[in-house]
């Protein structure tokens, strides 16, 4: 689409904003000749008015749309999301509020939810209060207005930590011993989605019961689609500095998980041989990262994609190897021995590492850092891992004589041992440690790389590579593949796949290999006597499976999914 054209579209919309044009559509063409375009030329000005304009009309669709969402309102493993103005208004947001209020009305009633909420009655929640936050997101603080309002009209104390990252706000329950939070955030999402995490009084994801209960209280309230201006009391407002929780509970407890950030800072802060590139993705880190690392000096570390922005440049706002790229480059630059680059998601849960180098994700860091923290800072204790996650840390802990707590994806499965685990992880570049936030929260992973570095005096690859050399190469890789079915259907053809089992065989790159454990907690896990493995894994909300292997050679990950493959088109699924 052309300037000219955008510029009549837009003049048209604007004049009269209606629930129906897909204004992300526009916002997204614009990004994309904003591309194309010179900083310094004057059609990049007008493209801005433009965007401004388009970003207007979604504001007005915020505030003036009670339509029921085109969406269902449904609650996953991360919370609520939806696309803005279309499933995300006032309106609807209001309604989630008004159904988390109601679930706790009911604790009045009846108290089966009372285990997992933490809290006794409705009154105990309002006198113990509920954390409020937000990512960077277009109307996210029209959205966490909207939340305060309606719990403070209903009686509830609420604690506003403003653009904050869901492990700072996790912290601050912890510190406030507040009843639950609300983070207005859907993660990595691209532009055009918003979300809402709920968390209870553990500071963890809400368990599959209450994410129920609130879909359903929710669902319910919006069938009547009755809400209006709600007045908040501000007496029942109050500020709330997120990231001294933060740093107070990291401090209270460094003698169970030995991490010292102002010990690791001041360390580091006497080299010249350390650089650190942070990219938060002009996401909610952007706001309190620096504050995090004041004790580093202002030449070791630099910031990229710090300034506001709700469109994220066009992308999706991922820690992803491709959004890597500008740490990569820049650190290719660098003359510093010691080189960590970052990268954070919207809500800074997830995180990646990079030396310039070797790129580091999930699978890998966590279990460098269980590694780290059992065998540099020799502590004891079990490691957490999802079963989609690397078995690097299986071999870990083997060697250790040491358990492994290996659940469903989903980093609220980690609950059970969150304080007796070293080190809870999953693929998806989340991470915590015992005695810290039962959330995924990458700040504790920056300090924990922080910490490698400082200590092994060693760039993360290498420190990565010496611990292949000493306990085995493991190179794990996802994929998915559209299929037939989808919902009960799907799971009933994948059922089929129960018939491999420990000692059974099963056609690898033209070798059957014997299946060593058959895992069938979340799909079909079949790891071989080489401790390669594959796992197969139904979508929840689309026709489509999930593959996930891991070979002991490079070349073998192709095979892996091949075979996986193989096993679909054998139950009539491809």
């Amino acid at each position: 689409m052309t300037l000219t054209l955008l510029q009549e579209k837009i003049s048209v919309i604007s004049n009269s904003p209606t629930n129906q044009d897909d204004y992300f559509e526009l916002i997204k063409e614009i990004i994309r000749l904003k591309r194309t375009v010179p900083r310094s030329n004057a059609e990049r000005t007008q493209l801005s008015q433009l965007l401004a304009k388009v970003y207007k009309c979604v504001d007005h669709e915020i505030v003036n749309n009670k339509n029921r969402p085109v969406n269902q309102i449904k609650f996953g493993t991360s919370g609520w999301r939806g696309i803005i103005g279309k499933d995300f208004t006032n309106h609807t947001v209001q309604i989630v509020t008004l159904g988390i209020i109601k679930m706790y009305e009911q604790l009045d009633h009846y108290d089966t939810l009372s285990a997992d909420l933490g809290v006794n009655s409705f009154s105990e929640a309002k006198q113990r209060g509920v954390v409020v936050g937000h990512d960077n997101r277009f109307g996210g603080e029209r959205f966490a207005k909207s939340v305060c309002n309606t719990l403070t009209h209903a009686g509830f104390t609420v604690y506003f930590g403003g653009e904050s990252t869901t492990g700072a706000l996790s912290a601050a329950i912890l510190g406030l011993k507040a009843a639950f939070s609300i983070n207005l955030t859907p993660s990595h999402n691209p532009l055009e989605y918003a979300g809402f995490k709920f968390n209870a009084s553990d500071a963890g994801p809400a368990s599959a019961s209450l994410t129920q209960q609130i879909s359903l209280n929710s669902n319910l309230l919006l069938q009547d689609n009755k809400t209006c201006d709600i007045a908040g009391n501000s007496a029942l407002l109050q500020p709330c500095d997120t990231l001294s929780f933060w740093q107070n509970l990291v401090a209270a407890n460094k003698q169970f998980h030995t991490i010292d950030p102002e010990q690791i800072m001041t360390k580091l802060q006497k080299s010249n041989d350390f650089i650190l590139v942070v990219d938060p993705v002009h996401g909610a880190s952007r706001t309190q990262i620096k504050t995090l690392l004041s004790g580093l000096r202002s030449d070791q570390v630099i910031y990229l994609r710090d300034e506001a922005d709700v469109t994220f440049g066009g992308i999706a706002p991922e820690p992803s190897t491709k959004n890597m790229e500008m740490i990569t480059d820049l650190l290719a630059q660098r003359r510093e021995r010691l080189k960590l680059g970052v990268i954070l998601d919207p809500d800074g849960d997830r995180i990646r590492f990079t030396d310039g180098v070797t790129e580091i994700n999930m699978n890998y860091f966590g279990a460098m850092a269980y590694h780290f923290l059992h065998e540099k800072h020799g502590l004891s204790g079990m490691v957490a891992k999802s079963v989609a996650t690397s078995n690097l840390a299986n071999k870990l802990a083997s060697d250790f004589n040491e358990e492994v707590f290996e659940p469903r994806v989903g980093f609220k499965e980690f609950k059970p041992v969150v304080n007796s685990a070293l080190v809870c992880f999953e693929e998806s570049d989340g991470i915590t440690i015992t005695h810290h936030t039962p959330e995924k929260d990458g700040y504790i992973g920056l300090f924990l790389a922080l910490n490698m570095v400082s200590e092994t005096n060693l760039p993360l690859g290498d420190y990565f590579r010496e611990i292949q050399a000493e306990y085995g190469y493991f190179f794990p890789e996802k994929d998915s593949v559209s299929v037939s079915e989808q919902g009960e259907a799907l799971l009933t053809k994948l059922s089929a796949l129960k018939q491999y089992s420990k000692g059974k065989t099963l056609k690898v790159g033209g070798n059957n290999k014997t299946i060593a454990e058959a895992i069938t907690i979340d799909g079909i896990k079949l790891v071989f006597e080489d401790q390669s493995w594959l796992l197969i894994r139904p979508s929840g909300t689309e026709p489509k499976v999930r593959f996930y292997v891991e070979s002991r050679t490079e070349e073998g990950k192709n095979e892996l999914f091949a075979a996986a493959r193989q096993l679909l088109a054998d139950i009539d699924l491809l």
